[in-house]
């Protein structure tokens, strides 16, 4: 096989994703990972790829040609070309005739536009989950995920806190009832993660995050659906500022 081509980060940057690589585990649960369920080997191609972008084993930069790809995953070319396609609409890889992909980047600008579009659809899912109401074990469900931030915080354990972070959202989308919103927003947190991954260890100790989840989860329990939206669209806000402020600070002009 022939040898993987990348581009190497600083050795600042690389030392930054080192240092707090999220477990697969987590990464896995959160993207509702089934491995009981027998995929086609395009889904296991797609998965798989997806997976070592996500956790950083395939940085941006990394260059790889279809033929290494499928020597990488033992199994044939087409299903690994119909991956690429997948990835490629989703904004993770740029696929180059007769070159294989390239794993993009994450540009500063690319930030603002996602959590631009983040802050509308999950404060949208806010509203939706408070008028629709939940029921009372998927309030809990909420409540445990907020309760294990606390928890992380008080070990100052970031990558717990980040872990338990990603699931309250996914959840909050997910509860909506509306798939093409919660596609969509899965598909975008998909292209974020490598730079909340980054940011992490480089943000302020999130105590505040904490307390905009609860209140959330209390205008969801209560069913008020304007303060449920308003209240995540607000920390949406803070938290879309304060990456990219990080972003601006470090020189992370692409991740």
């Amino acid at each position: 096989m022939q040898q993987t081509k990348t581009v190497r980060f600083a050795s600042t940057t690389r030392k930054l994703f080192e240092s707090k690589n999220m477990s697969s585990e987590s990464v896995q649960a959160a993207r509702n990972t089934d491995t009981k369920i027998k995929l086609s080997l395009p889904d296991r191609a797609y998965r798989e790829i997806k997976r070592r972008i996500l956790e950083n084993e395939m940085p941006s930069g990394t260059i790889m040609l279809e033929s290494e790809l499928a020597d990488l995953l033992d199994m044939s070319r087409t299903p690994v070309r119909e991956a690429l396609i997948r990835l490629s609409n989703e904004g993770m890889v740029e696929v180059r005739p007769r070159h294989g992909m390239r794993v993009l980047p994450v540009s500063r600008d690319d930030m603002i536009e996602i959590y631009d579009i983040l802050t509308a659809l999950e404060s949208e899912a806010a509203d939706l989950v408070a008028r629709r109401g939940l029921s009372e074990q998927q309030l809990g469900q909420l409540t445990a995920a907020v309760d294990e931030m606390d928890q992380a915080l008080e070990k100052d354990d970031l990558t717990g806190w980040a872990n338990a972070d990603e699931r309250f959202h996914l959840l909050l989308v997910e509860f909506c009832g509306n798939k093409r919103l919660t596609n969509m927003v899965n598909t975008f947190w998909d292209q974020s993660h490598r730079v909340r991954l980054l940011t992490l260890r480089l943000r302020p100790k999130p105590s505040g995050s904490n307390d905009d989840h609860r209140a959330v989860v209390a205008a969801i329990a209560r069913n008020d659906p304007d303060a449920a939206r308003d209240l995540h669209r607000q920390h949406r806000l803070k938290s879309g500022t304060m990456l990219v402020e990080i972003l601006e600070k470090h020189g992370l002009s692409n991740v």
